[in-house]
C-alpha cells in the first residue's frame, strides 16, 4: 500500500510517518521478517516495530535499515550536491535556457519630419 504525500507541504511528523511506512512496505514486499531485518541492520526488533507503526526512529537506525535493504543508492537523491549550481544542472541535462518571445511586427522606418504628417 503506497502512501501518497505531498512532500512540499507535509508536516515533519507526516513525513516521518510516510518514510517509515515506506521502508516497512519495502521490507514486506521482499518478504523479510522484522527479526531478520533487525539482525541484518544491527537494530532492535522494537525499532522495526516503531518503524512499521510510522513512529520516529533515529537517523542512524533509519540509515542502517536502508543499508540492510540495499537502498543506500537512494540516499544521494535526498539532498542535491551543493557544489553544482542550478545553472550548471541545466547545462548538465543538455537543455539550453530559452526565453519566450513573441513575434514582433516590423516597424515602419521612421524619418525626420514624419511626426508632422501623423498629426
Amino acid at each position: 500500500m503506497t502512501h501518497k504525500i505531498d512532500f512540499s507541504t507535509a508536516s515533519s511528523g507526516a513525513l516521518i510517518e510516510a518514510l517509515c511506512k515506506r521502508l516497512d512496505e519495502i521490507r514486506l514486499s521482499r518478504n523479510i521478517s522484522q527479526a531478520d531485518l533487525a539482525a541484518e541492520a544491527g537494530v532492535s526488533r522494537s525499532t522495526l516495530t516503531r518503524l512499521a507503526d510510522g513512529k520516529a526512529i533515529s537517523l542512524d537506525s533509519f540509515i542502517r535499515i536502508m543499508q540492510a535493504l540495499r537502498l543506500t543508492d537512494h540516499l544521494a537523491a535526498l539532498l542535491p550536491d551543493p557544489a553544482v549550481r542550478p545553472v550548471d544542472r541545466v547545462r548538465l541535462e543538455g537543455s539550453e535556457r530559452q526565453r519566450a518571445s513573441g513575434k514582433r511586427a516590423a516597424a515602419a522606418k521612421w524619418r525626420w519630419g514624419d511626426e508632422d504628417s501623423q498629426a
